[in-house]
């Protein structure tokens, strides 16, 4: 069986690496405002990761286009499933970052990271009528969701079907 290039592999469990670390930081930021203790730094590594999940996602799509992919094993409805899965996930993995740069602007966090100042970030109840924040929020959910299915996806093929489409996604190669 064909495997993904050793770089799309790489930028694969990269990506998942920083998508948990945005989401933590971001979890934990949302926790901040709501207590008023947000930090210009708290808000700066949680765009630092996400513009690093965005950049990750294009710089997987180029490599995609030039390193190309394994064969598809089969044809079934579920692998037409797969793939739509695939499909939602590289969007989302795009929409999501914007979501949040978006909020940035519409929710005053963006000011008060350009003037340096933390008492210019938002505070409890800051995002409430923040639409570009409830997007954001939605999407971290759906991807939640979507890795999840992915995940069981992965499970299924490894312990049930057995195989062997893992090891697409391994750095170690067959010999």
């Amino acid at each position: 069986m064909k495997q993904y290039s050793k770089r799309m592999v790489t930028v694969h469990w990269l990506t998942l690496a920083l998508l948990i670390a945005a989401w933590y930081l971001g979890d934990s930021l949302a926790d901040a405002t709501e207590d008023s203790k947000a930090t210009l730094a708290g808000y700066i590594t949680h765009i630092a990761v996400g513009a690093a999940v965005l950049l990750l996602t294009v710089t997987r799509l180029l490599f995609r286009s030039k390193d190309g992919m394994p064969p598809p094993l089969g044809q079934t409805a579920m692998d037409k499933v797969a793939k739509g899965i695939h499909h939602i996930l590289y969007t989302v993995l795009f929409v999501l970052p914007v979501s949040g740069a978006l909020t940035l602007v519409s929710g005053g966090a963006g000011k008060a990271l350009l003037a340096g100042n933390a008492n210019l970030l938002p505070k409890k109840d800051g995002y409430e009528h923040v639409f570009a924040h409830e997007v954001h929020e939605m999407l971290v959910t759906v991807l939640i969701v979507l890795v999840v299915v992915h995940l069981l996806g992965a499970i299924k093929h490894q312990f049930i079907m057995k195989d062997g489409l893992m090891e697409r996604m391994v750095l170690r190669r067959k010999s």
